[in-house]
């Protein structure tokens, strides 16, 4: 990739930013592949082969090759996630201001499809904590469900709104992640289509977008809450420009993050307000480009009302004591229905549940465990895939690789089960969906719109 192949004016634009080398840029996007890296989850412990840790995230791991990660199940049964490693980076950030006592966080993830930073933030909190993940556009939340529903746990609410919607929840939030739509230049390596839409002009739009995204966000934000703000771009106006705003426009001061040098790292400190910020360029790091620094919001915010949260539903106790069978520590959770199915969620979030669903357009809440029909569930899903899920109270049908992927790709599966009913169809112990049993057959109840639909190459 010579000079002349990134935009106009793009690398002059980056000559006298902190730390950009500008030969061993081009290099980099000359001659390297962008590496290809995993985060584990910690709620799935699963034998997966990885090669070194990523230094800034215990979870993370850099893999060799790439392998198919579509044909891999474990995939699927959300044992790990494909994520590139510089955004791993919000991890060590969160351990740094996350509170050492045990009082419950409510963190907002603002822009958080396809859901890396979602499984990231609910693989560092505890199940006291509630995450909020928002996706703005409305066709991209079905991928962020999906996601979520393969991490498995119940502390989670998903919602589709504008940042200006959450406005009207003053104060409720101790930390919100902005990981701010941008110009896209921290993936022109990984994505060089990405090249194409860079110009000037856009990066000024972006500049815009992020300031009004902040500006309608700044309320939610509770007083000493932090606000983690990220972007994948080198660009001034997007980042050191967007924290100078931010501590002269609003009541918030910098906080600085401790790093080591070995990570390659670059710190820099915004030109007016002396804010702390962290770059990340390819060239210095094992991963692709991208901005993240932290404020602290230091003005007093008015805590959203609280009201008289309507009473529970009335449920028919049989039918409770029944769906509770299908989950562990059942005692942990608040069991309710939205239309006909079943859902529970954490008892220490229903009150949150009830103010958020009072606000903004709810998706997806806790975990969705399944409809009644008579005595017996139809099992969600959502139940397969959750950690929460009572195993004792189901049938479990373990498969070999071959098996496990006809039953992803909702195929007639080889295999002659004795046991009749709904079984959990697991490949090394880990569940990947429902199917049940027959005498004659097997009925495969995998999601057909996550069905995998390529083929295997042949080699």
């Amino acid at each position: 990739m010579n000079d002349h192949i990134f935009p106009e004016n793009f690398l002059a634009s980056l000559s006298e930013e902190p730390g950009f080398a500008h030969e061993n840029f081009i290099n980099v996007h000359k001659n390297s592949e962008a590496p290809t890296s995993i985060r584990l989850n910690p709620f799935k412990k699963s034998a997966m082969e990885t090669s070194s840790g990523v230094p800034w995230c215990g979870d993370g791991y850099y893999l060799d090759t790439r392998p198919s990660f579509t044909f891999d199940p474990l995939f699927h049964a959300g044992c790990y996630y494909v994520q590139e490693a510089s955004s791993m980076f919000i991890d060590h950030i969160l351990k740094i201001i996350r509170p050492d006592n045990d009082e419950p966080v409510k963190i907002l993830d603002l822009c958080a499809a396809p859901g890396g930073k979602s499984t990231l933030i609910n693989s560092a909190i505890n199940n006291n904590d509630l995450l909020v993940a928002n996706e703005i556009i409305k066709t991209r939340v079905p991928v962020l469900c999906d996601n979520l529903n393969r991490w498995g746990t119940a502390n989670t609410i998903v919602t589709n709104n504008d940042p200006r919607d959450f406005s009207r929840l003053t104060g409720f939030f101790d930390i919100i992640l902005v990981d701010a739509p941008c110009s896209g230049s921290g993936m022109f390596r990984k994505d060089p289509a990405a090249m194409n839409e860079w110009s000037e002009a856009n990066v000024n739009l972006c500049h815009q977008r992020q300031e009004r995204i902040l500006a309608d966000i700044y309320p939610a934000l509770k007083e000493d809450g932090y606000l983690i703000y990220s972007t994948c771009s080198y660009s001034h106006q997007e980042n050191e420009d967007i924290l100078d705003w931010l501590c002269s426009e609003f009541y918030m001061e910098t906080v600085r993050i401790p790093i080591y040098k070995e990570w390659g790292v670059v710190e820099t400190e915004s030109p007016d307000q002396k804010a702390w910020g962290y770059r990340f360029y390819p060239d210095k790091v094992k991963g692709e480009g991208l901005f993240a620094a932290c404020l602290k919001k230091k003005e007093a915010t008015a805590q959203l009302p609280s009201f008289k949260t309507k009473s529970n539903q009335k449920l028919p106790a049989k039918e409770i004591e029944l769906v509770k069978s299908y989950i562990n520590n059942p005692d942990d959770f608040y069991f309710f229905k939205v239309n006909d199915d079943w859902l529970a969620i954490n008892h220490q979030h229903k009150d949150s549940l009830d103010t958020l669903q009072r606000h903004l357009y709810v998706k997806k809440s806790g975990v969705r465990i399944g409809k009644l029909m008579g005595n017996d569930l139809i099992p969600d899903h959502e139940l397969a895939l959750s950690v929460h899920i009572n195993k004792d109270a189901v049938l479990q049908t373990d498969l070999d690789y071959k098996q496990a992927i006809q039953y992803l790709r909702r195929e007639n599966i080889d295999i002659h089960p004795t046991d009749k009913g709904w079984s959990l169809m697991a490949f090394k112990g880990q569940p990947l969906g429902w199917a049940k049993l027959l005498p004659n057959r097997i009925n495969n109840y995998y999601p057909k719109e996550i069905r995998i639909f390529s083929t295997p190459t042949a080699g």
